[in-house]
């Protein structure tokens, strides 16, 4: 009888998952806030609570986490990560300065503590790398000149996490400064050593794991996470990293042959580790923190697109190619759930965990539409400003069209660096437009 209702209950929740992302594929937005409104649905509080499938739902938000850790190590090699470091580190650093200070000054003007505060600049810091890769694709800009600039912006906050998750688990932990220290070092000394051995050895790594059966690939690379994974989270260094790691490791046939068969796994678990964060938000107390939610989305949906904003002028990008890169970087999703996550099921403060979910619904909504309107907004309050300085109309010259096209930062302005080149595909499969 148990069992019956279990395989009910989880066949339900997976249905109800692929018909809302249906549903959200057909309008063209992101399934995210409704993986998460049916989470609030499903758990304690909402419309139809669940009882014997939570645990088994635990499980496979856990395999979750790790699955889009390794998927996002897979998109990058190690080469690409220290080239990053070289060259746009100063973009990292503004980055994080403007987008996680409104996070902690917030948690700690709301009295939750100074580890509230190191949780919540991080879920107000990284942006959504699936959500903005797939609203440049939607829109056409895998081509564009700023795309490069965006592209270091999400690699280096990737690449941050494998230092920022093992920190907010020793202070999750309640550890002191030694194992903190000691934590921290750890992981900075696993990720110094996979990118040494990635970049000397990855090619026979790579060789030793891939296979031309689909089967046996599939087996290695995921028995292979999972074990990293979990010896990591045995040293407290976070399972989320050793995944990354490991998909840092791999390149070449074998990352693509992984990166195809663990794709539909990956948005699976993905999907049911959203609605596990939302089985443990309770919707009720989601009204009572909306009002800072809102205001904090607001402030952080700004510092974002400035962030954007000058890392495309320090890169030379002409004014409407830097406001296009400001208003794709705002969208916020899986990692801000993620971070949240591990607060909520260590109970550090009650109300962060809903905090973090209505922040996460106003952004992901709001992101694909900063990105598509962000850039004719500043136009058009460009030119009003300007009108009203002279007092009529601008004189408009013939060839002004043309020249605008050549500052807007089309495709045939600039091709894409190599080393993000390869890292961006259109929805067919091709490299992107270079004309």
């Amino acid at each position: 009888m148990h069992s019956a209702v279990l395989l009910i209950e989880f066949g339900a929740i997976i249905l109800a998952l692929g018909l809302l992302g249906r549903f959200a594929g057909r309008f063209q937005f992101s399934p995210i806030p409704l993986y998460l409104l049916a989470g609030l649905a499903f758990g304690t509080g909402g419309i139809l609570p669940l009882g014997t499938s939570e645990e088994f739902v635990a499980i496979g938000a856990e395999i979750g986490v790790i699955l889009l850790l390794l998927m996002l190590g897979l998109e990058y090699t190690a080469s690409d990560l220290v080239s990053n470091l070289k060259t746009q580190y100063p973009a990292g650093i503004v980055d994080c300065a403007l987008n996680a200070l409104p996070g902690a000054a917030a948690a700690l003007l709301m009295g939750w503590g100074p580890v509230a505060a190191v949780v919540l600049a991080g879920v107000t810091w990284i942006s959504s790398s699936g959500v903005i890769a797939k609203v440049l694709g939607d829109l056409g800009r895998l081509g564009n000149r700023e795309t490069p600039v965006i592209l270091s912006i999400l690699v280096l906050e990737d690449l941050a996490m494998a230092v920022y998750l093992p920190i907010i688990t020793a202070l999750l932990a309640g550890v002191g400064w030694a194992a903190g220290s000691l934590t921290l070092a750890i992981a900075l000394g696993a990720a110094g050593a996979v990118l040494f051995v990635a970049v000397r050895y990855g090619r026979l790594i790579s060789r030793f794991v891939s296979s031309d059966d689909p089967e046996k690939l599939l087996l290695v690379v995921l028995g292979l996470t999972i074990l990293v994974a979990g010896i990591a989270q045995q040293l407290q260094v976070s399972a989320a990293v050793g995944a990354f790691l490991v998909g840092i490791a791999l390149s070449g046939e074998a990352a693509e042959g992984a990166h195809s068969l663990l794709a539909p796994l990956r948005d699976l678990f993905a999907a049911v580790f959203f609605v596990f964060f939302g089985l443990h938000t309770d919707p009720a107390s989601i009204p009572p923190v909306l009002l800072p939610a809102l205001a904090l989305a607001a402030v952080t949906a700004c510092t974002k697109v400035a962030t954007g904003y000058w890392a495309a002028r320090r890169a030379g990008i002409s004014v409407k190619g830097r406001w296009r890169a400001g208003g794709a970087l705002v969208a916020r999703g899986e990692f801000s759930i993620v971070i949240a996550g591990l607060a909520v099921t260590s109970g550090i403060e009650p109300r962060l965990g809903p905090l973090a979910t209505a922040y996460v619904l106003i952004l992901v909504v709001a992101g694909p539409l900063t990105a598509r309107y962000a850039e004719p907004v500043a136009a058009l309050a460009g030119r009003m400003s300007r009108r009203r300085d002279v007092g009529e109309p601008e004189a408009r010259d013939p060839k002004a069209p043309a020249a605008e096209a050549r500052a807007a930062g089309e495709p045939e302005a600039q091709p894409l660096e190599p080393s993000l080149t390869s890292k961006v595909i259109d929805s067919d499969g091709t490299q992107p437009r270079e004309s």
